[in-house]
């Protein structure tokens, strides 16, 4: 089909909905190494890992093998209130870089939570909700996720309880704001309120936190809070089963008009949105139906792929969280206080370093000035304010659009708006007033946490 038949905007119908997940790791050749008990190192079994999450989560978790899960009606009723979210060409960005790639994105930012965290949380609070358990435990790095999971657990009657990163605490107080006003009892992290929490604190007084030290606490209260489980937003194979939605509606939305992607791009925190994005694609070229570039970004200041080794390490700082095998920074790894919070976090999911371990997919670390420049280009031109965290993937979307106006390639772009960037203008505002840093890791930065490492 002819590019100028392609509409700014393309909304698949309700009926085009996907009414299941797709599951990656069913097409994978080399499976995510298993999750280990910390105490035991032996693969953790259905029961032990039902201990913190909800039984039919843990069940998703640890299937390797069906690949593609029904989503329940009561959540995708739910999804109906903002999906199918949209599938956007580019044209003003085109024009504006005059090169003759074809880009598009899809957004996920048109839900009150402003952000894609939502397709996750709903499904998690329906599971926890069915298991007949009064609330649910998590983290939140900017804010997004625990956004989203506390309008989920008010839509369900829910108890939420929320440990924030005490950075984003202080440099978000209107995303706070949004979780309090769905209900959500937010902390921030690390706090006085758990065992783990004073230890840290103890340890390292002034720390700013992060997502590995907001883990610890949730996990600590959701064992000893009787009727309450563990919810994570990112990282966990569940998470990507659920985020799958992102990429099916968007490989529907390219099939109906002919698109085929060339380069797919997606940030890179702790992998649902990139899991999510590419599921499909990545589905076609495992199978050996297509082929596609697939390109992970991630912030120059925690560059667990570019800079990280691929080791089993705890998924939290206080280490009471379950050995996952990924690309890590070590579990004691603090990074900086960037303005992108979704991205703080040590580790990668176990099924992106995986695919990334056996040369799927590849991955640039970007710098914060960069980031934001890129993001504002992209606001003046496409009428959206990106997210932080999105903007890592405008980023590199733009150099390879610049790339193809110096070659003369025009190959098909695609990357994932993971969501709106309304509640970050203080981080805008340090950018346009200069005082934005980039936080470039030294070998020995990087070494103090890569040296703590537990021995598998």
């Amino acid at each position: 089909m002819n590019s100028k038949e392609i509409p700014y905007k393309i909304y698949l119908e309700e009926k085009d909905m996907p009414k299941e997940w797709y599951n990656l790791r069913a097409d994978m050749k080399n499976k995510p190494a298993p999750l280990l008990n910390p105490g035991t190192k032996e693969p953790l079994t259905l029961n032990e890992l039902s201990a913190i999450f909800c039984e039919e989560l843990a069940k998703q978790e640890l299937n390797d093998t069906t690949p593609y899960i029904e989503i329940p009606k009561e959540i995708r009723d739910f999804y109906k209130m903002y999906r199918p979210s949209p599938l956007v060409r580019a044209y003003c960005l085109e024009k504006k870089l005059d090169t003759p790639a074809k880009i598009y994105y899809k957004f996920e930012g048109n839900n009150t939570s402003g952000s894609h965290k939502l397709n996750s949380a709903i499904a998690q609070a329906y599971y926890a909700k069915a298991q007949g358990l009064k609330g649910v435990t998590t983290e939140t790095g900017a804010g997004q996720w625990g956004t989203a999971l506390s309008m989920a657990c008010s839509y369900l009657d829910l108890d939420c309880i929320v440990y924030m990163v005490k950075c984003s605490y202080e440099q978000k107080p209107f995303r706070r704001e949004v979780m309090r006003t769905y209900g959500a009892k937010v902390t921030p992290s690390p706090s006085m309120e758990t065992e783990v929490g004073r230890k840290i604190l103890q340890m390292y007084p002034d720390t700013t936190g992060s997502l590995g030290c907001a883990i610890s606490e949730a996990v600590e209260v959701s064992i000893k809070k009787e009727g309450y489980k563990y919810v994570l937003g990112s990282v966990l194979n569940q998470v990507l089963l659920h985020q799958s939605i992102i990429g099916l509606e968007a490989k529907v939305a390219m099939d109906k008009y002919g698109i085929k992607p060339d380069t797919i791009i997606g940030c890179a925190g702790g992998g649902s949105n990139l899991g999510g994005l590419i599921a499909p694609f990545m589905g076609e070229k495992l199978r050996g139906k297509a082929d596609y570039e697939f390109i992970a970004v991630e912030p120059a200041s925690c560059p667990s792929f570019t800079r990280g080794v691929y080791a089993y390490d705890f998924c939290d700082t206080g280490m009471v969280t379950p050995l996952a095998k990924m690309y890590t920074l070590g579990s004691g790894f603090i990074p900086s206080a960037i303005h992108a919070g979704g991205l703080r976090y040590h580790g990668m999911s176990s099924t992106l370093s995986q695919l990334y371990a056996d040369g799927y997919m590849k991955a640039i670390a970007v710098k914060q000035t960069e980031v934001f420049e890129a993001a504002e280009q992209f606001a003046r031109v496409e009428g959206i304010l990106p997210a932080p965290e999105s903007s890592h993937a405008i980023k590199v979307a733009i150099d390879e659009a610049l790339r193809c106006k110096e070659t003369g390639e025009e190959k098909t772009i695609f990357f994932g708006l993971t969501g709106t960037g309304y509640f970050d203008m203080p981080a805008y505002e340090k950018f346009h007033n200069g005082e934005m840093v980039n936080q470039i890791l030294s070998d020995e930065d990087l070494a103090k946490g890569i040296s703590g490492l537990p021995t598998v």
